[in-house]
């Protein structure tokens, strides 16, 4: 019997997880400079064609057919071949159609390479990126989302993450800062956003979409629901605002850019914990992301590394954060089906986190860098350095964002 009130609240978690995508294209199109806003934003948009095609034809089936206690799934439910449209995901005990499952997961699978975006902005040729789009699906969060979500090899080890500490942002952000070792700095370093209005909408909506990309990882309503949706909201909020402190003690005005980045931040590191902590750890939470996230961005900038939009500093490190805080703070007294951190006795799954976040974020450097190398057989990866001072949106799509001639 199908549950509407879930399935309603399902499909809408699914719609607010769709919105980030566009959302992130507004943020990071920006921050980019004006010769560069199509560039960045077609990378982001292309995932939603893309990634869907990928994710029905075999992609959910990897992360969630099979392979439990594995690395990766199998291929039994590919094209969602064995899987009746009126079939009902009982996961829980939820009586609302699988196809919603898939539909949602398939929304974090296509907004999280996307993140990586931001660090190589204006210089990726776009052939170059769809092939990174594909492999690294493939080969990075196919088996990250299996291992932890699909019943594979860390789930089996007892490692736990709400909704993508380590399956979305710490793999995205190391393998930002692999993208941006490989590709190196930029020519122009020193343009400034374009649009920090538009960088406003991309928060507005990536903080909006956050609520049902976190509340809605519970899969179904209840009293932790509204907690992983209060501890969003707040982290974000704390974060947002220690950020904007300790900025504006360093550079002696408040600065706008910096709250909506501080905002991100916390976001990012609190995805993990949203369900398994108590409220006042959240705010712990987000007040160590606005605090840490922002020292990362500076360690970054003292050793050159040319992370454009901070992807690394902010979701990469955020993720880590997240997931070693949820190792100290979560609590089965908040959710049942989480365990106790360090703080509450649990010493052993402290260290799992750790590990598990550490050996990820590793590999996804690792592999990205490796990945890039091999893709530059096949096309080259940088654009040419004459055409990354036209600007991509001219040189690579013949386009402009603004037709600076029109009334």
């Amino acid at each position: 019997m199908i549950d509407t009130g879930t399935t309603t609240f399902m499909i809408l978690s699914t719609s607010l997880v769709m919105l980030m995508t566009p959302g992130l294209a507004f943020f990071y199109g920006g921050l980019a400079s004006k010769r560069n806003i199509l560039g960045i934003m077609i990378q982001t948009f292309v995932s939603l064609g893309l990634t869907t095609i990928l994710w029905i034809a075999f992609g959910y089936s990897l992360c969630f057919s099979g392979g439990h206690g594995a690395i990766i799934g199998n291929f039994d439910a590919a094209f969602l071949k064995d899987i009746p449209f009126n079939q009902m995901f009982s996961g829980g005990g939820n009586q609302y159609p699988t196809f919603i499952f898939v539909a949602y997961q398939m929304m974090f699978a296509i907004i999280t390479p996307t993140l990586i975006t931001g660090a190589f902005i204006n210089r990726i040729t776009f052939k170059g990126y769809l092939i990174f789009l594909v492999l690294w699906q493939i080969f990075v969060y196919y088996p990250f989302v299996h291992m932890v979500w699909g019943g594979g090899l860390l789930a089996s080890w007892g490692v736990i993450d709400f909704a993508g500490g380590i399956v979305v942002h710490a793999i995205a952000g190391f393998a930002a800062l692999a993208s941006v070792i490989y590709v190196g700095k930029r020519i122009d370093t020193k343009s400034p956003p374009n649009s920090i209005p538009l960088v406003a909408i991309g928060t507005g909506l990536l903080w909006f979409g956050w609520y049902g990309f976190n509340a809605g990882s519970e899969l179904k309503v209840d009293s932790v629901t509204t907690l992983a949706f209060l501890n969003t909201d707040v982290a974000a909020s704390f974060a947002a605002i220690t950020w904007l402190v300790i900025e504006w003690s360093r550079e002696k005005k408040p600065k706008f850019l910096g709250l909506l980045t501080g905002a991100v931040a916390g976001l990012a590191t609190i995805t993990p914990a949203a369900g398994y902590v108590p409220l006042w750890a959240a705010i712990l939470i987000g007040i160590a992301a606005g605090a840490i996230c922002y020292i990362s961005v500076q360690f970054k900038n003292k050793l050159g590394w040319d992370d454009a939009l901070d992807v690394w500093g902010v979701h990469g490190m955020g993720g880590v954060l997240g997931t070693i805080l949820l190792g100290v703070f979560a609590t089965t007294a908040v959710n049942p089906n989480g365990a106790n951190g360090l703080v509450f006795g649990g010493g052993a799954f402290f260290l799992k986190e750790v590990v598990a976040v550490l050996a990820a974020a590793a590999y996804a450097f690792g592999f990205t860098l490796l990945m890039l190398k091999l893709i530059n057989y096949i096309t080259p990866v940088k654009v040419e350095p004459e055409e990354e001072m036209v600007g991509l949106d001219e040189a690579e799509l013949g386009e402009k964002a603004y037709d600076e001639g029109a009334l």
